[in-house]
């Protein structure tokens, strides 16, 4: 492995091979960046983690086992509007595109994007972006399954990445966003995040992103609170995270995963939940956290959409929409859009 260093964007640069290098932000960076997150999200009245923290190797794991779960219907929903899109994409896709995509993970339904551009090109470029280190893992997978790809990862938070890729090249990119992982930002949030995309985005630039729709409360409850007890463990893992990488000292046995369904908000609400009054040290946020029994510290949002939502929130955004696809029971959405 060769390494080298782009100083302007403040990453270091590893060659695998010659089809394969990808782009880390120096570990100082990222180090820092948890650290002050974590005490600032817990040193609050409302105490958070935010989501992204979730994705170490082994929460990248997990969320990988989630997946495949029968109560956890957005993977397979997702998969089927992918089959679904294979004769309708390519349609918009009238001269070459490169493949960026948003939270990569494991790149197991990007194999159906790049299934469709192996027929279409004589050459596909793949820039996936992650938080976790699984990228460089599912990278190498995937370039033994598909001898034209070549493949720049960025690990990397959804901004730095795109901001990575806007200075990368002039190239043409198919942005993806897939899974419901936008559901994660609070509406305003969400709005400033798109509206980041899209400015990053060249005028024939195109963006995919998934939504999960608004639907019974069961069937979204029981998708957060699954039988085997793997998003339980999933959640839990974010403090082992901070365990292991900011010096802290959680007992993991004096939390319990707990989610629910806010109608009104139209949000699934996942917490850890203190079993018992109890401090905890994190040292390299230089914080003393004080729970009280049954106080819950926020870990994720996901909200749902309406289709009327999904228009008047990508309008708003600045893109135009070019496409909606849905599952056949409408539990799912994929939308294509380019800038106005």
């Amino acid at each position: 492995m060769i390494e080298t260093v782009q100083n302007d964007l403040n990453y270091k640069k590893y060659v695998v091979n010659s089809r394969l290098q990808y782009f880390k932000p120096h570990s100082t960076k990222i180090e820092k960046t948890f650290a002050e997150e974590i005490s600032s999200s817990l040193n609050s009245d409302s105490k958070y983690i935010n989501p992204k923290f979730f994705y170490d190797k082994k929460g990248s794991e997990l969320f990988e086992k989630i997946c495949l779960l029968d109560e956890y219907y957005p993977t397979r929903a997702e998969i089927s509007i992918l089959k679904k899109m294979q004769s309708e994409l390519p349609l918009f896709l009238d001269d070459y595109f490169r493949l960026v995509e948003l939270g990569s993970g494991s790149a197991v339904k990007t194999r159906l994007i790049l299934d469709l551009f192996d027929k279409l090109y004589d050459k596909i470029e793949y820039f996936p972006i992650d938080i976790s280190e699984i990228l460089t893992e599912s990278s190498e997978l995937l370039l033994k399954d598909y001898e034209k790809l070549s493949i720049t990862g960025i690990i990397d938070t959804y901004e730095g990445g795109i901001e990575f890729v806007e200075n990368f090249d002039e190239k043409r990119n198919l942005i993806l966003f897939l899974g419901s992982s936008y559901g994660n930002f609070s509406p305003s949030a969400g709005k400033e995040f798109l509206e980041k995309i899209n400015s990053t985005m060249k005028n024939n630039d195109l963006f995919l992103i998934g939504l999960d729709l608004v639907k019974d409360k069961d069937v979204l409850e029981n998708a957060y609170n699954d039988s085997k007890g793997i998003t339980a463990r999933f959640n839990l893992n974010v403090l082992s995270r901070i365990n292991d990488e900011l010096d802290a000292d959680f007992n993991l046995n004096n939390f319990v995963h707990s989610a629910v369904y806010n109608q009104k908000e139209q949000r699934i609400e996942m917490y850890l939940k203190s079993l018992v009054t109890q401090s905890v040290i994190i040292s390299k946020s230089n914080l003393l956290l004080h729970l009280h029994r049954d106080e819950l510290i926020l870990t994720e949002y996901s909200y749902k959409y309406k289709l009327d939502q999904i228009k008047g929130l990508m309008k708003s955004a600045g893109f135009e929409i070019k496409r909606i696809w849905l599952d056949d029971k409408n539990l799912f959405s994929l939308t294509l859009a380019s800038k106005k």
